[in-house]
């Protein structure tokens, strides 16, 4: 198995304006009104906005698979799915452009590492103050966040017996409770 599945948290520089943005998203995630904690805060950049949650869903999602890697094996999940409907084939448009069927621990390991290649990439995820977000940004974004609410379906699918098992329900619950909050409040832009 590929060491690589579970990937390093990325983090967020402290210091910077952008983790000045997480400490906001997570004072208001406390409260535990999850609808106010996705809402664009007063005065700030909505790309630079989407950025960091982004990231802060990418080691979520991150995190959550990571505890069920034991569970999700070549052998248990021959395909990447969630369900007998929905099956997902990976291309990254680069290195793999015509889609391919592959394992769930394959799919997600391809993701994971294409996505932590998008947010190391300066060009794409600014992390300096005053550098611009590109053109492209809010479509990249929308890819990724499509792209790792399929681990969610795969997790909740496939390996919600295991979940529980671990205790982690309530930890996967609110987690996917968030995304889906903020990518309904996404959506307009």
């Amino acid at each position: 198995r590929s060491s690589k599945t579970f990937k390093p948290k990325k983090n967020i520089p402290e210091g910077s304006h952008q983790y000045e943005l997480l400490k906001h998203a997570e004072a208001t995630l406390g409260s535990g009104n999850l609808r106010q904690a996705v809402m664009l805060p007063e005065g700030e950049d909505l790309n630079e906005w989407i950025a960091v949650n982004t990231v802060d869903f990418f080691n979520q999602i991150n995190m959550l698979y990571g505890t069920i890697t034991e569970f999700c094996t070549e052998a248990s999940c021959p395909v990447m799915s969630a369900g007998p409907r929905y099956e997902y084939h990976w291309a990254d448009g680069t290195n793999i452009k015509k889609p391919i069927k592959c394992s769930a621990p394959k799919y997600i390991d391809y993701l994971m590492t294409w996505v932590q290649d998008q947010l190391d990439d300066e060009t794409l995820f600014p992390s300096k103050i005053g550098v611009p977000f590109p053109k492209n940004f809010m479509s990249v974004a929308k890819t990724i966040l499509k792209r790792l609410f399929r681990v969610y379906a795969h997790i909740y699918h496939q390996h919600f017996d295991s979940v529980m098992q671990l205790q982690e329900e309530a930890h996967l619950n609110t987690s996917f409770k968030h995304f889906i909050f903020f990518v309904q409040v996404r959506e307009p832009y």
